[in-house]
C-alpha cells in the first residue's frame, strides 16, 4: 500500500522477483481499458513478465465498485494460493483495501437516475451544496468525505436517499451483526496478512515526486490518450473513469475551460489531494510495517517483516 508516486509497484516487482507471487492490483483506474498513461499502468513489457490481475478489465463506460473488487479479488486470491503461489495486492485505492478485509454493508445498488438527478444538482448548485445536505444526513461520512470527491459524495447520498439510513447507519449496523456472530469481520477473511506501505518519509519528496511524474504524463502523450477517448460519444466527465485524477483536468482544458499551465498545475494539485487522502487513510491504518520509499534497502526489510508474519514458511 501507499500513497500514489511513492514506489508501490518497483517493490511489488522487486518481491514478485525472489517470491512465487502473482500481483493482484488494487487500483479503481487500472481497471480501465485505454487509460494507460495517466493511470501509470505499467507498460505491456512488464505487464507480460509480471501479469497483474484486475488490469484492463473494465470498458471506461463502465463502473466498478469495491464490492466488484472484493469478489474478484478473493477469486484471483484463491486461484493463486491454489497454484501455491502468494497473492500480493499493491495499489492505492483503500476502500479497496478496507472492504477486502472487514466485508462490506449491505447497501442499495446504484441507481443512475438518481445519480443523474444529484449531478444535475452538482451542476446547477455547486458539489459544496451536496456536501452541505451529506452534513445534515450523515455527518460522520461528511467528515470523510472532502467537497470535491464527487464519486463518493453522490454515494453517501444516494444511500441514503435510496434506504432511508446513512453510510455511517448501514456500517454500524454490520459492526453490531458481525459482534453478535461472534466473530469480527477480519476473522472472516481466510488468509494471514502482511500489510507493507511504502511512502517517502518527507512529503516534501512525495509532492516533487508527483509533479515530475505528471509532467512526465503530459510528455509521453496523455493530451493524445484523453483526446482519443473524448473521441467516444459514450464517454463523458461525469463516469467514474474520467472523474479519475489528471484525466479531468485535461478533460477540461481539451473543453477550453482551462489553460495549459492551469491544467498542468490543477492536475499536480489534484494528485496531491489524491496523496493527502491516501496518508489520511494509513495513518490510520492498523498492523502496517512502513518502509521510506528512499531507502536502498527495502527488499530485504520487507523479506524480513514477511518472515516475522509467517508469510515466509
Amino acid at each position: 500500500m501507499g500513497p500514489t508516486a511513492a514506489g508501490k509497484t518497483d517493490l511489488a516487482l522487486d518481491l514478485a522477483r525472489v517470491l512465487p507471487c502473482e500481483l493482484i492490483s488494487v487500483d479503481s483506474a487500472l481497471v480501465y481499458r485505454g487509460m494507460d498513461i495517466g493511470t501509470a499502468k505499467p507498460d505491456k513489457a512488464t505487464l507480460t513478465e509480471f501479469p497483474h490481475r484486475l488490469v484492463d478489465i473494465r470498458d471506461p463506460a463502465e463502473s466498478y465498485s469495491a464490492a466488484e473488487f472484493r469478489s474478484d479479488a478473493l477469486a484471483a486470491m484463491a486461484e493463486a494460493t491454489a497454484r501455491g503461489r502468494i497473492p500480493l495486492l499493491v495499489g492505492g485505492t483503500m476502500l479497496y483495501y478496507k472492504a477486502l478485509l472487514e466485508g462490506l454493508a449491505d447497501m442499495p445498488g446504484a441507481d443512475p437516475l438518481l445519480r443523474a438527478e444529484l449531478e444535475a444538482r452538482a451542476e446547477r448548485e455547486g458539489w459544496q451544496a451536496l456536501h452541505d445536505e451529506l452534513r445534515g444526513v450523515d455527518p460522520e461520512s461528511a467528515a470523510r468525505i472532502h467537497p470535491n470527491d464527487p464519486q463518493r459524495l453522490i454515494r453517501a447520498l444516494e444511500v441514503y436517499r435510496l434506504s432511508g439510513l446513512s453510510m455511517s447507519a448501514h456500517r454500524q449496523r454490520q459492526a453490531a451483526e458481525n459482534t453478535a456472530a461472534g466473530a469480527s469481520a477480519a476473522g472472516q477473511f481466510p488468509y494471514t496478512v502482511a500489510q507493507l506501505v511504502i511512502a517517502p518519509a518527507q512529503r516534501s519528496i512525495l509532492h516533487e515526486r508527483i509533479a515530475q511524474r505528471f509532467r512526465l504524463m503530459l510528455e509521453q502523450g496523455l493530451l493524445e490518450e484523453v483526446e482519443g477517448l473524448r473521441q467516444r460519444s459514450d464517454l463523458h466527465p461525469g463516469l467514474p473513469s474520467i472523474r479519475a485524477v489528471g484525466y479531468r483536468q485535461v478533460w477540461d482544458y481539451l473543453d477550453g475551460n482551462l489553460s495549459r499551465a492551469q491544467m498542468e498545475e490543477q492536475g499536480i494539485i489534484a494528485t496531491r489531494q489524491l496523496a493527502k487522502r491516501q496518508f489520511t487513510w494509513l495513518r490510520g491504518w492498523g498492523d502496517a510495517h512502513w518502509l521510506d520509499s528512499l531507502d536502498c534497502d527495502n527488499l530485504p526489510r520487507a523479506l524480513k517483516y514477511l518472515a516475522a508474519v509467517s508469510i515466509l514458511t
